[in-house]
């Protein structure tokens, strides 16, 4: 079953179930990279440098179909990063 590029491949999930998973999945990438971008905050130029590379490799890590449900979680978090759907 695909929905919006994301590919479940479990036969027998109800429509409820895989609505779920997508939402659960979408919350896990947004508080992820709610906490690459917290690490800017700290004052060490070496925690910038692994916020930047965590947030970057995140941002190419997030499935194209799941992009626009993680919008939304990363607006709720209250975080500056934005996905390109």
């Amino acid at each position: 079953m695909a929905v919006r590029g994301v590919t479940i491949q479990r036969p027998g999930l109800s429509q409820p179930r895989c609505s779920l998973q997508r939402w659960q999945a979408a919350r896990s990438w947004a508080r992820l990279i709610r906490e690459a971008e917290a690490l800017w905050h700290v004052e060490a130029l070496a925690m910038h440098r692994l916020a930047a590379q965590e947030l970057g490799s995140l941002l190419e890590e997030v499935p194209p179909g799941l992009r626009r449900r993680v919008n939304p979680w990363l607006e709720r978090f209250g975080v500056l990063t934005r996905l390109n759907p």
